[in-house]
């Protein structure tokens, strides 16, 4: 008896603390349960949400780039992007390794892209591989089933049909930056996006951009999508029209193939920019396709530098090219008259020192018409020294040298015209008369453009209307006034006395119609030409050591028909040599395709 209540006691202890752990459970779930559903029931009710229904962007196509004659010459075309979704990813680095497998990449490259994505949000897809081939398409596609968040994505790319062609002036895309999506210059753009880096596409990189859509989709637990809910599509950039004509632009482009240097065209009547060729030139597919480091650095290395836009974003000695404008401000300034003769022994002695007449014979006795036509450079010392470098300056920034012309491109080198005041501030040293005698024939450190040399040019040809270039001439569904960069603008009207642009005019078309002019041998009666030799010498600016070409810069800078100017064209041809067989050629053969292209005659 004794043991059996020994027996039921032992019992009833077990009993009671089994009921008691029960019951601590119970509370314990019941606490849990409270937790989750009352005090976290929000944030569990949004994550459950979240992973029901996501939204996904959709990437706007760009605008497309027009020449002024409707011709594409950049467009988009679909490609197919690999993309990773973090979240849905249970082993990440075997996804990974597989996808390199699948794409026959280096998985080193894919870990770089999550590594440098690692403070992005794992529910935001991430572009592992643009423009995927067919090959890796159809590989991908085949394993999806088992590849949890990874999917693949068709987006419109950029295609540029012409292979380089103008790809100074077009520029190209690559990947938004992080320092670029920090800046807020990009609001609501997103990790992996194209945006502009040079020239119009990054120019007008708001206009051609567009406005991104979005689509809400129910997934999935593994992130499958299963039905579309909502969708806003996306709004294409707008298409923007260029001045520029692709025949005349692929004409200089062709000419100097195989050259450094560069041609610009423009209409003297309202600044449109007709060809904008800089040489040599490179492929914008290649950034487009994604260009490897070492790509990257073999073209920086490349000597003939590429990537330089040498139309507005290199400066170069103008050498004679640079005496019409001379020519204007001394007589405008009364420092000669068109009687005022200097004798040209083949050299002028000043301070010591000869400084010496392209023509050894010299030109004899010469007045201000002749000088020009036979380009006589001691005709032009004794200007210079007359006017004195500042006067000089005044004048001649008056034809938008030495300042940016304000096409809107990005990198556009303003050039340097010296004055007394900016030598002081550069060297600390005062301005030398022997350093004056240098300038006014182009030389010393004077640096412009080929793009400002055009529009001084445009200048010479209207008669004194300086007109800002400008390379988009509409942007399709913009008012004219809503880009400020687009359209017609007459900076300034210089004031000088229309006798004097009548003589200047004269004495450049007689550089190609009078036998005894420079450029004589394009003289051409069904084309006259009027416009102006020069050769600059590059020893001083370091590209003339021993070892390397040492010929002088060729410059031609023109406009045609004489009488009645249509086209203003500005060519420059690194280590060329003369001016006149070197460059002008180019410059004829771009004014002949611009004008037949316009179906009228040269000479009306």
């Amino acid at each position: 008896m004794s043991l059996e209540s020994a027996e039921a006691l032992s019992f009833k202890k077990q009993y009671i603390v089994f009921f008691a752990v029960m019951l601590l459970v119970m509370m314990i779930y019941l606490a849990r349960l409270w937790y989750l559903q009352v005090l976290c029931g929000q944030f569990y009710r949004y994550q459950s949400e979240n992973n029901r229904i996501r939204v996904e962007d959709v990437v706007a196509p760009r605008g497309i780039i027009y020449d002024r004659n409707g011709v594409p010459i950049v467009e988009n075309r679909p490609a197919y992007d690999l993309m990773i979704i973090r979240e849905d990813v249970k082993d990440l680095n075997g996804t990974i390794e597989e996808l390199a497998r699948l794409c026959e990449c280096n998985p080193s490259d894919l870990f770089a892209v999550l590594e440098a994505n690692k403070s992005t949000p794992k529910f935001i897809p991430l572009r592992l591989v643009s423009d995927i081939d067919r090959d890796c398409l159809a590989r991908v596609e085949s394993e999806l089933i088992r590849l949890p968040g990874v999917e693949i994505v068709i987006e419109p790319k950029r295609e540029y049909n012409w292979d380089g062609t103008a790809a100074h002036l077009i520029g190209y895309l690559s990947q938004i930056t992080e320092g670029e999506l920090k800046s807020g210059k990009y609001p609501g753009y997103y990790p992996g996006e194209d945006i502009g880096k040079v020239g119009v596409e990054y120019g007008f990189e708001k206009y051609l951009h567009g406005v991104r859509g979005h689509r809400q989709v129910e997934v999935d637990a593994v992130g499958r999508r299963t039905r579309l809910l909502e969708e806003q599509p996306p709004v294409a950039g707008h298409d923007v029209w260029l001045t520029i004509d692709m025949d005349v632009q692929r004409t200089a482009e062709s000419l100097l193939e195989g050259k450094a240097g560069a041609i610009v065209a423009l209409d003297p009547n309202n600044g449109e920019v007709l060809a904008f060729a800089s040489s040599p030139t490179y492929n914008q597919e290649k950034f487009i396709k994604g260009l490897s480091e070492h790509d990257w650095h073999e073209m920086a290395k490349d000597p003939g530098h590429p990537m330089l836009n040498r139309v507005c974003g290199a400066a170069y000695p103008p050498g004679s090219t640079y005496k019409p404008l001379v020519a204007l401000g001394a007589l405008q300034s009364g420092a000669i008259n068109p009687s005022t003769t200097f004798l040209c022994p083949g050299y002028l002695s000043f301070a010591g020192r000869q400084y010496h007449c392209w023509r050894k014979g010299g030109h004899g006795t010469i007045s201000v018409e002749r000088a020009l036509m036979q380009s006589c450079d001691v005709f032009f010392y004794h200007t210079g020294l007359l006017m004195g470098v500042d006067r000089l300056a005044e004048y001649v920034k008056m034809f938008g040298l030495g300042a940016k012309t304000g096409i809107g491109l990005p990198g556009e080198n303003p050039g340097l015209i010296p004055t007394s005041a900016w030598k002081r501030r550069a060297t600390g040293h005062p301005w030398e008369k022997g350093e004056t005698i240098s300038i006014s024939i182009g030389q010393g450190y004077d640096l412009v453009t080929p793009l400002q040399m055009a529009v001084a040019y445009g200048a010479i040809a209207n008669s004194g209307k300086l007109w800002r270039p400008f390379v988009v001439k509409r942007i399709e569904g913009m008012a004219k006034g809503e880009v400020q960069a687009a359209g017609p603008l007459l900076k300034l009207e210089i004031p000088v006395d229309p006798r004097w642009f009548a003589l200047v005019q004269k004495a450049l078309s007689e550089v190609v119609s009078d036998p005894r002019g420079t450029a004589h041998s394009l003289y051409d009666p069904a084309m006259p030409l009027a416009g102006k030799t020069g050769t600059a010498q590059v020893v001083g600016l370091g590209r003339g050591k021993a070892g390397v070409n040492n010929k002088d810069d060729a410059w031609f800078v023109a406009y045609a028909p004489a009488s009645d100017p249509k086209i203003c064209v500005a060519a420059i041809v690194e280590h060329g040599g003369h001016g006149g067989s070197a460059a002008g050629p180019l410059v004829k053969q771009v004014m002949a395709a611009y004008l037949k292209s316009r179906h009228e005659p040269a000479q009306k």
